[in-house]
């Protein structure tokens, strides 16, 4: 039944009938064509449904996972170590328990009452009754002020025993050897004295005991040392001298060109020294290596810290590596020996 629609246009009206006679016919009067083109129409929309469906997923979880980042939820979660107690008194606030550590403004630091006790006088024994005052090398002084430098465990010991004396044993490497492999294998240090022919001292430090052996040993305890003897200055012209006894020094002289004739200075003042001592550097480990022919203390470059031959009438010292020292000896390189010692720190013992 047709009808008529005077509102709407023409084409409007044509397809409004198409419509109503195609929703009239039946299925089996429908065409193939129109049949195909309805399934098209269907298919299409799911596999694009899809699709969708499948992106907004992944792009839902990567949302969701860089919102967990920002929020982690642990389902273990770790106790707060936050104090939730009463708040502490503000003396206790910022002490590094309660809070972060605050020094007060007027905190004024105090020595601490548990000094140690200040060390005894060193004795040195070891020397005979008939040994001159001249022939005794090491003088209590320069004793004094090598013990500062040795190690902690050393200073302690009050009394250092004469192992070698030229002037009383007689120029000989092998009996300073003799004399000192008593000592092997224990907890032993010692103090090597030279003097030369023009009465400069000097010597080192060693943390073992000489012996003969086919390597280097020793640690980085050991060190180099010189002490030199200040000469004194005659008063100034414009002083009274009358009862003059203050003494003063000037530059480095060795012992022999001070005039016996000088007035010594007061015992209570005691001889004034100029000490020098050249630790370890840490270029190499060539402490110490001794032969039967051969003792020397440092090396490096072809150069010897100290070195002393066999018959100990002999000695080199140059600039080495091992303590980076200055030529011990005013001589030059090449010295003579007028006399050596050897000290043992303490009474030794021990088992290293």
């Amino acid at each position: 039944m047709a009808y008529h629609d005077h509102g709407r246009p023409a084409q409007h009206r044509l397809v409004s009938d198409d419509a109503h006679a195609s929703s009239h016919s039946t299925p089996g009067n429908a065409s193939p064509a129109s049949s195909s083109s309805h399934d098209d129409a269907s298919a299409v929309p799911s596999y694009l449904h899809s699709s969708i469906t499948g992106l907004a997923a992944g792009f839902g979880g990567l949302v969701r996972r860089f919102s967990d980042m920002t929020g982690v939820h642990n389902p273990h979660p770790i106790p707060s170590r936050t104090y939730s107690g009463p708040a502490p008194p503000a003396a206790l606030q910022g002490n590094g328990v309660s809070g972060v550590f605050t020094p007060p403004m007027n905190y004024n630091r105090s020595p601490s009452p548990l000094r140690p006790p200040p060390l005894e006088p060193l004795e040195l024994r070891g020397f005979r009754e008939d040994t001159t005052g001249s022939a005794r090398l090491l003088t209590p002084a320069v004793a004094e002020e090598i013990r500062t430098l040795i190690p902690e465990r050393q200073r302690l010991e009050d009394a250092w025993n004469l192992v070698y004396s030229l002037d009383q044993d007689g120029a000989s490497l092998g009996t300073l050897y003799q004399k000192s492999s008593c000592y092997e294998g224990q907890r032993a240090s010692f103090v090597l004295v030279v003097k030369d022919n023009e009465g400069g001292l000097f010597g080192a430090y060693l943390s073992d005991p000489p012996k003969p052996q086919p390597h280097y040993f020793g640690n980085g305890e050991c060190f180099l040392w010189r002490a030199s003897l200040l000469a004194a200055l005659p008063p100034p012209p414009s002083e009274d001298t009358t009862n003059y006894n203050a003494a003063r020094v000037t530059t480095i002289v060795s012992p022999t060109r001070i005039s016996r004739t000088a007035s010594p200075a007061p015992s209570s003042i005691g001889p004034s020294i100029r000490f020098k001592a050249f630790p370890y550097s840490g270029e190499n480990e060539f402490y110490i290596y001794c032969e039967q022919h051969y003792l020397s203390v440092g090396a490096g470059d072809g150069h010897y810290g100290l070195w002393l031959n066999d018959s100990l009438e002999k000695g080199i010292s140059a600039r080495c590596l091992t303590f980076g020292n200055e030529p011990l000896s005013d001589e030059g390189i090449k010295f003579g020996i007028l006399g050596v010692e050897l000290w043992l720190i303490g009474n030794g013992g021990g088992v290293r």
